[in-house]
């Protein structure tokens, strides 16, 4: 499996209905301020702390942030705990609204 999954392949999986965990690891206030639907807010600093009880190792994980940076570390560092089926969308929140859903707030 791929790093990265990219705004439209993620579309596409939440349009067909698969099963996969949207983990957001932004601050909370860009949570606040933009989100995609159905998105688990997990800060990338409580990660760490919280991966173990929060989220399944056999799970899809697709890791968002702004614009990929911190989805990707985040990435990195879960498939290194084990969580091989995790990817960091590429572009971020930032991409998906410009090319998937306008009505998640620019920022």
């Amino acid at each position: 499996m791929d790093y990265e999954i990219t705004v439209a392949e993620l579309k596409r999986l939440r349009d067909r209905g698969g099963e996969f965990t949207l983990l957001d690891v932004r601050e909370p206030w860009e949570f606040q301020t933009a989100q995609i639907g159905g998105s688990k807010h997990v800060p990338m600093g409580d990660v760490p702390s919280r991966f173990q009880q929060e989220l399944d190792p056999e799970d899809h994980i697709v890791v968002v942030c702004h614009h990929g940076v911190r989805s990707m570390n985040v990435t990195a560092w879960l498939r290194q705990q084990g969580f091989e089926k995790t990817q960091s969308l590429r572009g971020g929140i930032d991409r998906w609204s410009r090319e998937i859903d306008p009505s998640v707030p620019l920022y």
